[in-house]
């Protein structure tokens, strides 16, 4: 039998047809499920998490930064600044305001400082058990995790929805891996592996 090797953007299109697939009312029983459950990281004081602004079938993390901000977290959310450069994490909290940026996407102002988080949220079209990734092919989360990561530790956590597993994602060098990934039926550890 011949081995078939299943491109990055052909796993890409099926795992957001899949995702795109999942009723509203599904999709937002999973992120307050994930929000209700005992987070698996220790938050310690004064730690920054940065969360994004979901787009699309995405995975919603609000429920779970409110979680973050009761517990005394600074919170940050991603702002593009090109094709090709990392994303900066820009300080923000309930109630701040929110500017429409790339794509449409909500973030901070640009006046709101930059920061380096602890604990980063990242969205995701699919994942497999290796802690392999897939976003949407520009590499802005890959570059951003890598650089974080040359400064400090930081805690890279998928938010995903149980069906937007994969057997496995081709992984390429520039591929920065996740240490979890939480799904309404399980928080996986990848860093126990």
């Amino acid at each position: 039998m011949q081995s078939e090797t299943v491109s990055k953007s052909d796993l890409r299109v099926a795992a957001l047809a899949k995702r795109d697939a999942l009723p509203a009312t599904e999709r937002a029983v999973a992120a307050d499920t994930i929000a209700e459950r005992a987070f698996p990281v220790p938050i310690p004081a004064g730690a920054t998490v940065s969360g994004y602004s979901p787009m699309k079938s995405e995975l919603n993390p609000v429920q779970l930064m409110r979680v973050f901000a009761v517990a005394g977290a600074q919170l940050a959310l991603p702002v593009v600044q090109g094709r090709g450069q990392p994303l900066i994490m820009r300080a923000w909290s309930f109630g701040a305001p929110l500017v429409s940026g790339v794509w449409g996407i909500r973030e901070p102002t640009a006046d709101a400082p930059e920061v380096f988080p602890d604990i980063m949220l990242v969205p995701l079209a699919a994942f497999d058990r290796q802690g392999q990734r897939l976003g949407y092919g520009a590499g802005y989360y890959d570059m951003t995790i890598a650089r974080i990561r040359a400064m400090k530790p930081v805690i890279a956590i998928g938010l995903a929805f149980a069906a937007q597993e994969a057997d496995k994602i081709p992984s390429e060098p520039h591929d920065a891996p996740l240490d979890l990934v939480l799904t309404e039926r399980e928080v996986i550890d990848f860093r126990r592996q």
